[in-house]
């Protein structure tokens, strides 16, 4: 069964002065998916969030979360949201434990509800050897889980998570994807993600890529690398006459030649034609980064936007 559309954008515009930040973007997201809104610095992805967030307003359009309409309040729709920013929001002086219990109490979460909110998190995201140390003399990696325990207090339906593992490890980067996969399939929570990391949003449900405000191009990532990006083959011990004689474009790397196909049934015709020249070979389909420099003529870094 198609899930429901759980966050719903129509002809949303913003600007700040002469400066169109937004132009008549429109998606929709559906629930318990994972939604990846790409763009470089500027494209207009945080000025996006932040009306979504209720803390900018729109000049036009419409931003429907859950089936609460934005302009008919954000109490609501705010107790739906789980918000991690690129920059911390918590008190560097307090403790780890100080920090969510006041966050918490925001939400109304106190006493035993809190405590065992608090176990619960800290089971989840391995933090709880550091809860009496402060925010401040914490590593970069500690501080991204306390941000992540600080949005999941309130158990929100959508978790929109702005650069989340920008400068991570690796190992600190995959426990909180693995944290984030689980939240997804036990309480089928939505989550809304910018990343420079193009392998994050090659295993996202639906891809949204931004370019000075206006929306370049959407799909999954099979689609867009379908529609933007050519697939490629590597074959083994040939020579270049041998790659010459496939009429495909081609160029030399170490140890192999990569031939260039519209998409994998042209590979397959070339294999099943040559199959004298195919003997030590793989096919790779072009990748998100690809997609991005084909839609945009621009690459993807870090960086708020």
């Amino acid at each position: 069964m198609q899930q429901k559309n759980i966050i719903e954008i129509e002809h949303l515009s913003k600007s700040f002065g002469k400066t169109q930040a937004v132009s008549d973007i429109s998606f929709c997201v559906r629930q318990g998916e994972l939604f990846a809104f790409l763009g470089v610095n500027g494209a207009g992805k945080s000025t996006t969030i932040s009306i979504i967030c209720g803390q900018l307003e729109k000049d036009c359009g419409k931003v429907i979360i859950d089936s609460n309409d934005i302009e008919k309040g954000t109490d609501a729709i705010k107790l739906d949201l789980g918000i991690v920013f690129q920059n911390s929001v918590l008190d560097s002086a307090l403790t780890v434990y100080d920090n969510l219990q006041s966050r918490a109490a925001l939400y109304g979460i106190t006493g035993k509800a809190f405590e065992q909110r608090l176990q619960e998190l800290a089971k989840m995201l391995s933090f709880d050897d550091i809860l009496d140390r402060t925010l401040g003399k914490l590593s970069g990696g500690q501080r991204r889980r306390i941000d992540i325990a600080r949005a999941l207090l309130h158990n929100p339906k959508i978790l929109i998570l702005d650069e989340p593992t920008t400068g991570l490890d690796p190992q600190t980067r995959k426990i909180l994807w693995n944290v984030i996969s689980d939240l997804r399939t036990k309480n089928n929570m939505t989550v809304f993600l910018t990343t420079h990391y193009m392998e994050e949003a090659a295993d996202a449900d639906y891809v949204v890529i931004l370019d000075s405000g206006k929306i370049s191009a959407k799909g999954t990532p099979l689609e867009l690398k379908n529609a933007y990006t050519a697939d490629y083959i590597t074959i083994y011990g040939i020579s270049k006459e041998q790659a010459e004689s496939l009429g495909r474009p081609f160029e030399e790397i170490r140890d192999a030649y990569r031939i260039s196909v519209d998409n994998t049934a042209l590979a397959t015709e070339l294999i099943i034609k040559h199959p004298e020249i195919f003997t030590d070979y793989e096919i790779t389909k072009g990748k998100m980064d690809d997609v991005f420099l084909a839609v945009t003529g621009k690459k993807l870094i870090g960086g708020e936007a």
